[in-house]
């Protein structure tokens, strides 16, 4: 069990984008390339990063450069605790195969960073639509096809035996209209996997930003944290209008949006939550949103730990 003062809470590196400003691939970048993204992290705060494949595809990565990621990263005082995998779905029908391949391949090379966890999903590449919105997920998306969910479970599964054969997790990120795309029907898919190595990643930021009803999050909260083994955290404010179907929604820093994190961060420190957090957020200085939320979430946990009730709970449980 982590303390307030160690526990994981990583930056995400999907703000820079997987090119550099010259269009080079990340994964084909120049060291020097690699030592000024992670730099600027440094000089934010943390000491965690989570690479993503948005960013850096380490699966692409030869040996030799696996080693020199690895030098940069010590030099700039930096470790893994997560690596995630954006939009590669293991059951895309095209590239579904070649997705699991990756996935297999980063659960190999997670440990030689240090990570416990590697992040997978079924969320697919933006549609053209999505690409032109002012953000992403107000046009319509991918949809997951039903004929495709034993499919799912079962690569799932059969990831959850690598991951638990290396030991590290594999985790789930919930995301809409994919078999993860409401608390339930994540719960269900979690519960048909059936893996002790498998758990899911309570992204409920991805839903609450959504133009269309939702569950009070505090219900959906409920329902996935008992499952939850890591966490891509950020928020939104949302309004909406049911006399007219107006919604809105915009990203803010975790303090000010409209999920309480405060609550509900004890909320599963309270069921047993003991895994690593991965800031994100959209939009304007995202680095520098996640580098506030960082220190907002060590807050709160700072603040479980010292008190009598929960103190005594995470005192148990480790």
């Amino acid at each position: 069990m982590f303390t307030a003062a160690s526990w994981p809470i990583a930056g995400n590196m999907l703000a820079f984008g997987g090119k550099t400003s010259e269009g080079v691939p990340v994964w084909q970048a120049s060291v020097t390339y690699w030592s000024d993204c992670l730099r600027q992290m440094r000089e934010l705060g943390f000491d965690h990063i989570d690479p993503t494949d948005a960013w850096l595809p380490l699966q692409k990565l030869s040996p030799a450069r696996l080693e020199e990621f690895k030098k940069v990263l010590a030099d700039e005082g930096l470790k893994i605790s997560s690596i995630s995998m954006t939009r590669n779905s293991v059951i895309d029908r095209e590239h579904g195969e070649a997705n699991l391949a990756d996935a297999h391949r980063l659960i190999d090379i997670a440990p030689e960073f240090g990570a416990t966890i590697v992040n997978t999903g079924f969320m697919q590449a933006l549609t053209p639509a999505q690409e032109q919105a002012l953000w992403f997920w107000l046009a319509e998306g991918h949809h997951d096809d039903p004929a495709l969910r034993p499919l799912a479970v079962e690569r799932i599964r059969e990831l959850g035996d690598h991951a638990q054969a290396n030991g590290i997790e594999l985790s789930l990120e919930m995301y809409e209209d994919t078999f993860l795309g409401t608390a339930d029907e994540a719960v269900a898919f979690h519960a048909d996997v059936n893996h002790p190595s498998v758990g899911l990643n309570p992204d409920l930021g991805n839903f609450i930003r959504l133009h269309r009803p939702m569950p009070a999050y505090e219900e959906m909260f409920e329902k996935v944290l008992p499952h939850a083994n890591f966490w891509h955290i950020k928020n939104y404010t949302r309004d909406e209008d049911p006399a007219v179907g107006g919604y809105s929604s915009t990203p803010m820093p975790l303090k000010y949006g409209v999920i309480n994190y405060r609550k509900i961060i004890r909320r599963a420190l309270e069921l047993g939550y003991s895994g690593p957090f991965c800031c994100e957020h959209y939009g304007s200085d995202s680095i520098g949103v996640c580098a506030e939320n960082s220190s907002y979430i060590r807050q709160i946990l700072t603040s479980a730990e010292n008190s009598p009730l929960l103190g005594a709970t995470q005192a148990e449980s480790g």
